[in-house]
């Protein structure tokens, strides 16, 4: 009974394996025209009498609210001048993040057909960490100062957390998210689970759409960082238990267990020290994983799923 069970188990795997194999094979061959837009470096290059030409050119680049001496200003502010040249070194070519974001948008060609192609263009924001991506629906930038290096000079006072994915293997990740966010409509968020469900979504979309990127850095996290959440699973998941924090409307939460953070807040002294922030969206990604291995729906139906549903649908059992 036994080696017929193997002999079934096997067979199943090698059906998936080949199942992948042609899927990966479909989404190689879709078609994407990319072309990187350096507005970083026309910017840094470009002389007074060059600015009307550039409004020409990226429009969209030079709000109404600053006139032309506020940009003129800038082209000669020094540290403006030092923030391009820091980039321009640490990004001469965009090689490996251009292969990777045409692959980031070969996925999101094959799961959402109607997905069209942006203009790719890459800028400085002075430092701008809230806003390291900024996609429309026909524009993606890339603020590629936000990228250079968690021990850049440039990064000084900010916290160690925030640094940590200043680095040019998230840009594709964070690239992924903003779009994410953009599928997934009608997300009110009331109560920690609802918060916990939106962030396994956008994980789950990530899983799907960035495959070549790592679980620790589709979620931001170290190597160690996972090994620790995966390890103590099923204790956070008895802690949000036990405080009944999964309805709980409390405001602090997202900052406690969702929102980047040092650490996530169990106010207890020996896990906090160990433990890393966003322990909430591990945990709503593991429980959406669950949802999708125990249901037959497609990943469009996901998305537009409410939370509780996804969560009584999941059978979600935390694993150590």
């Amino acid at each position: 009974m036994r080696v017929f069970i193997l002999i079934i188990s096997l067979f199943f795997t090698l059906f998936s394996c080949q199942d992948d194999n042609k899927q990966a094979s479909q989404i190689a061959k879709i078609n994407v025209n990319l072309d990187v837009e350096r507005f970083d470096i026309a910017f840094a290059e470009a002389k007074p009498q060059d600015l009307s030409q550039l409004k020409k050119t990226f429009p969209f680049m030079f709000p109404k609210q600053f006139d032309d001496d506020f940009w003129i200003q800038k082209m000669n502010d020094t540290l403006q001048i030092q923030l391009s040249e820091e980039t321009i070194k640490k990004f001469p070519n965009l090689k490996t993040e251009t292969q990777e974001i045409k692959q980031l948008f070969q996925h999101l060609k094959y799961y959402f057909p109607n997905f069209k192609t942006p203009r790719l263009i890459t800028s400085t924001s002075d430092v701008d960490y809230r806003n390291k991506v900024i996609v429309t629906d026909t524009i993606a930038i890339l603020e590629l100062d936000t990228y250079l290096g968690p021990d850049h000079f440039f990064y000084q006072g900010l916290q160690t957390y925030i640094t940590a994915n200043m680095k040019p293997e998230q840009i594709v990740v964070d690239l992924a998210d903003a779009y994410a966010k953009k599928m997934i409509l009608n997300s009110k968020r009331s109560n920690l689970l609802d918060e916990m469900i939106y962030s396994g979504k956008l994980l789950y979309l990530k899983d799907m759409i960035i495959p070549f990127k790592t679980d620790a850095q589709k979620i931001g996290y170290t190597q160690q960082q996972l090994d620790w959440v995966t390890v103590n699973q099923e204790q956070i998941w008895q802690y949000f238990i036990e405080k009944e924090l999964l309805y709980s409307t409390d405001s602090k939460l997202p900052n406690r267990f969702i929102n980047p953070a040092p650490f996530s807040k169990f106010y207890l002294a020996e896990i906090d020290n160990e433990s890393p922030g966003k322990v909430g969206q591990f945990v709503g990604w593991q429980i959406v994983k669950a949802y999708m291995d125990n249901n037959d729906v497609t990943l469009t139906e996901l998305l537009n799923t409410p939370a509780q549903t996804v969560f009584n649908k999941s059978k979600y059992k935390p694993r150590q």
